[in-house]
C-alpha cells in the first residue's frame, strides 16, 4: 500500500490555529503545540463567560433597580412584587435603563405601583 501524505491539510489546520492565536504573548502565538493549547483554553473561557455575562448583567440591573427604588421609598422585592400584581410586564433590563436615564419616569412608575 502506498504512503499517504497529507501535508497540505495539516499545514492549513495549523495555520488556522496560529491565526486564532494571533496576539498571544511569546511562543503561544507562533508554536503550534502551545498555540493550540492556548486557543482551546481561550475557547473554554469564552464559552463559560458567555453564560457568566448574562448573570453579571442581571446582577447589575438588580442593583440599579434596587438603588432607584429605595430613592423612591420602596425596596427591590416589594417593587417587583407590586409590578407583577399590577400586570406591568417590564423586564429588569428596561427597568434598570429607566432607573439610570429616566429618573422621573421611574418615579412615576413607582408612584403608580404604590397606589
Amino acid at each position: 500500500m502506498s504512503r499517504v501524505k497529507n501535508s497540505v491539510a495539516t499545514r492549513a489546520r495549523r495555520k488556522r490555529t496560529i491565526k486564532l492565536a494571533k496576539g498571544y504573548f511569546g511562543r503561544k502565538s507562533t508554536v503550534f503545540k502551545t498555540a493550540n493549547q492556548a486557543v482551546i483554553k481561550s475557547a473554554m473561557y469564552a464559552y463559560r463567560d458567555r453564560r457568566q455575562n448574562k448573570r453579571n448583567f442581571r446582577k447589575l440591573w438588580i442593583v440599579r433597580i434596587n438603588a432607584a427604588a429605595r430613592e423612591n421609598g420602596m425596596s427591590y422585592s416589594t417593587l417587583m412584587h407590586a409590578l407583577k400584581v399590577n400586570n406591568i410586564a417590564l423586564d429588569r433590563k428596561v427597568l434598570a435603563d429607566m432607573a439610570v436615564t429616566d429618573k422621573e419616569g421611574f418615579a412615576k412608575l413607582v408612584a403608580q405601583v404604590k397606589a
